[in-house]
């Protein structure tokens, strides 16, 4: 028999935290596209201009592959390929039940694949811009985007090997 929608927790049970998923994934993609059009007003591609020292620089970069530069050419593949990964983020989110942890780790690597795919639909390549290392022993050149998915997936790790932080402020689940 259904539940009645006025009882309980007012036929509602609590869910996934949508509101930090889809807010923190908004805010990623507002600061990513922003800091790349700053940038890209600014400098001329391959064009380097020093924050601190030659330890950090901004360089304006042109990926037209994926995972730190490799299988060049191919941004119009990933793009198609982020499509389908938007939608398996959206979805696992859903059933990730009332973890803030996995909300903020999910948002994360939503508004990172959302900013890089803008970015590979519109321009067919992502703007790449951060340029840490010492000398000649550099990282590869990131943005907002990535940065982000790299703090997801650390998130995640760190989830696989201590699964009670899925419940850090989780949600109640009513009555």
């Amino acid at each position: 028999m259904a539940e009645d929608p006025g009882s309980g927790s007012g036929g509602r049970r609590p869910g996934a935290h949508w509101f930090v998923f889809f807010g923190l994934a908004a805010v990623i993609v507002v600061l990513d596209q922003v800091t790349k059009a700053i940038l890209v007003a600014n400098l001329d591609p391959g064009q380097s201009v020093a924050v601190i020292g030659d330890w950090v620089r901004l360089v304006f970069s042109q990926n037209s592959g994926a995972l730190f530069g490799m299988f060049h050419d191919q941004a119009i593949l990933f793009a198609l390929a982020s499509i389908g990964v938007v939608g398996l983020i959206v979805y696992f989110h859903g059933q990730s039940g009332r973890s803030l942890y996995l909300s903020i780790a999910l948002g994360l690597l939503l508004g990172g694949a959302l900013g890089n795919m803008i970015d590979r639909v519109r321009l067919g390549y992502v703007v790449d811009f951060v340029d840490i290392g010492i000398g000649s022993f550099r990282w590869y050149t990131f943005n907002v985007a990535d940065a982000a998915i790299s703090t997801a997936l650390v998130m995640l790790f760190a989830l696989a090997l201590v699964p009670s932080l899925a419940r850090m402020a989780e949600r109640p689940s009513g009555g």
